[in-house]
C-alpha cells in the first residue's frame, strides 16, 4: 500500500507537491521528504496537525518532545508511524514550517494506492515555487506600509479613566497605596 499526499500553499497559487510514501514510514520521514521537495533547510521547528474536514486542528505531531506530562497524549514525528494516525483518504493535515508566523502547507491524503508497495518516500510531482521558508519581520514592516494606524488601532478612542475601578489598582505589597488616581493628575 502507498499513501499519496497532495500539498498546497495559500501563499503561492501555482505551488503543488505530491509525495508518495509507505504508510509504515514515520511522520519524520514525511517531514524530511517535504523539506527536500521544497528546498528548505532542516533547522526549523515544525509540526503536523491532523485536522477535521474544515481544517480545524485536532492532533499535533511535533518534531521534538514538547510536553512532559505523561497523562497527555503526545506524538513525536520520529516515533509515530503514519498509519497509526492516518487511515482514510481525504484526511487533512497542516504542516507548520514557520512557527513564528504559523505559516503552513495544506496536506491531504489524496489517494491510498493498494496492490503496490514502496519503501521510504518520494516526491512524484512538483509544480511552482515554494514560499520562502521564513519571513524577515523587518521585510514585512518595510513592505507593509498600508497598516491602518488611526486612533482605533490601539483600542477604543473613547477610553475613560472613570471606567476603571481605582481600588483594583491598589496592589502595593508594602501596605501603602500603590497609586493615587485623583483627577487632578490627569
Amino acid at each position: 500500500m502507498i499513501y499519496r499526499f497532495t500539498i498546497i500553499s495559500d501563499e503561492n497559487d501555482d505551488f503543488l507537491r505530491e509525495i508518495q510514501i509507505d504508510p509504515d514510514a514515520t511522520f519524520f520521514d514525511l517531514h524530511k521528504e517535504i523539506v527536500k521537495a521544497v528546498n528548505y533547510t532542516d533547522d526549523q521547528m515544525t509540526s503536523f496537525f491532523l485536522c477535521d474536514d474544515n481544517w480545524e486542528k485536532e492532533k499535533e505531531v511535533t518534531l521534538e518532545e514538547m510536553d512532559s506530562n505523561p497523562e497527555l497524549d503526545s506524538w513525536i514525528m520520529e516515533d509515530t508511524v503514519l498509519s497509526e494516525l492516518i487511515e482514510d483518504e481525504k484526511q487533512k493535515m497542516l504542516y507548520v514550517f514557520d512557527y513564528m508566523t504559523e505559516r503552513c502547507f495544506f496536506i491531504e491524503l489524496s489517494e491510498i494506492i493498494t496492490g503496490k508497495d514502496m519503501t521510504g518516500a518520494e516526491c512524484t510531482r512538483q509544480i511552482g515555487d515554494a514560499p520562502k521558508q521564513t519571513v524577515d519581520f523587518e521585510e514585512i514592516a518595510v513592505g507593509n506600509t498600508a497598516l491602518d494606524l488611526d486612533e482605533n488601532f490601539y483600542g477604543d478612542q473613547d477610553f475613560d479613566l472613570e471606567d476603571f475601578d481605582q481600588e483594583g489598582f491598589d496592589i502595593d505589597s508594602n501596605g501603602g497605596a500603590a497609586a493615587d488616581f485623583s483627577d487632578d493628575k490627569f
